[in-house]
C-alpha cells in the first residue's frame, strides 16, 4: 500500500509532506532536505572493504551472492575491544540467522540511513521526521531547544536536533542492544551514542556523516561517511515494505509445530 503524504505532529499541529519537494531553502532560512533519499553503497552488507562471496544457498546462485563492496569506515577500521571483537566473529558465523534484519526488526542508527531501501525526510522548524520504508520504521528529531531525554531504550533511539550552519547534526541515545549495523554482524551496546551529519552537497546529493561512540564496545569513536541521493523521479513515493509476515515462520514457526 502506497503513502501518499507523511504526516508529523508537531507543536498539536499535524502537517503533511506533498510529493513535490523544494531544492532550495524553507522559510526559516536552513536548507530545505525533505525528499525521498537512498544510499547507493553495499555499506548494509559490510561497512568496511568486503570481496564478493557467495551466499548461504548455492539455490539462489549469483542472486543470493554478496556483491564486493568499498568500506565507509573513516581509516578502515571498526576499534572493538577485545570481548567485543569476539562476538562480532561470532554474528558473522551465524549472520544468516541472527540479523535483526533477517527478522524483520527495525534497522536502528545509523544502519537505516544506508538499508538498501529508500528514506523520505519532512522538515518542519520543531521537528523533523524520517520514515523508512524498511519495516515502515521511523523516527522523529526534536528540534526544540528543550532536550528531550529517552524514557526507555527503544530500536530507534531517542534524537534532539540542531543546525550547524547549513548542516543538520542529530544527537542519539537511548538505544536498546539489539540492532546490527550491517550483516556481517558488527554489533554494538546498550551504550551507543550516534551523532550524524547531514550536509547538502548540491541539491539532490547530501554527505552523511555519523560519529559512533559506545565505550563498552569500542576503545574510541569512529566515523562512517557516505553520500545520499535524492529520488528525482517525478511519480516518486515512498512505499512500505512491512516485512513481519514474511519472518513469521522463521521467528515463530517450531512454537507453533510445537502446539500442534
Amino acid at each position: 500500500m502506497f503513502r501518499y503524504a507523511l504526516f508529523v505532529l508537531a507543536g498539536g499541529v499535524l502537517l503533511g509532506a506533498a510529493p513535490a519537494v523544494s531544492k532550495g531553502r524553507t522559510f526559516d532560512g536552513h536548507p530545505d532536505l525533505s525528499g525521498i533519499w537512498q544510499s547507493m553503497s553495499t555499506a548494509n552488507w559490510d561497512l568496511q572493504d568486503h570481496p564478493a562471496q557467495p551466499g548461504p544457498y548455492f539455490q539462489l546462485g549469483a542472486v543470493g551472492a554478496i556483491p564486493s563492496g568499498r568500506g565507509v569506515v573513516e581509516g578502515g577500521e571498526i576499534p572493538y575491544n577485545p570481548k567485543a571483537l569476539k562476538q562480532k566473529q561470532a554474528n558473522f558465523k551465524n549472520r544468516w540467522k541472527d540479523d535483526p534484519e533477517v527478522k524483520c526488526y527495525m534497522a536502528g542508527i545509523p544502519r537505516a540511513t544506508y538499508m538498501p531501501y529508500p528514506f523520505q525526510i519532512v522538515q518542519t522548524p520543531r521537528a523533523i521526521l524520517m520514515s523508512y520504508e524498511y519495516a515502515s520504521s521511523n523516527r522523529v528529531i526534536n528540534m526544540e531547544s528543550k532536550q528531550v531525554e529517552a524514557s526507555v531504550d527503544t530500536w530507534m533511539g531517542t534524537s534532539n536536533g540542531r543546525w550547524d550552519g547549513d548542516t543538520l547534526v542529530i544527537d542519539t541515545t537511548g538505544f536498546n542492544d539489539e540492532s546490527w549495523f550491517d550483516r556481517a554482524g558488527d554489533f554494538h551496546s546498550d551504550q551507543l551514542h550516534v551523532v550524524e551529519r547531514f550536509t547538502l552537497m548540491d541539491a539532490d546529493h547530501m554527505n552523511y556523516l555519523a560519529t559512533i561512540e559506545d565505550p563498552q564496545t569500542f576503545t574510541r569513536p569512529w566515523k562512517i561517511s557516505l553520500t545520499l541521493y535524492r529520488d528525482v523521479d517525478k511519480n516518486a513515493q515512498l512505499t512500505e515494505f512491512k516485512c513481519v509476515e514474511f519472518a513469521e515462520e522463521l521467528l515463530y514457526g517450531d512454537v507453533r509445530k510445537k502446539t500442534k
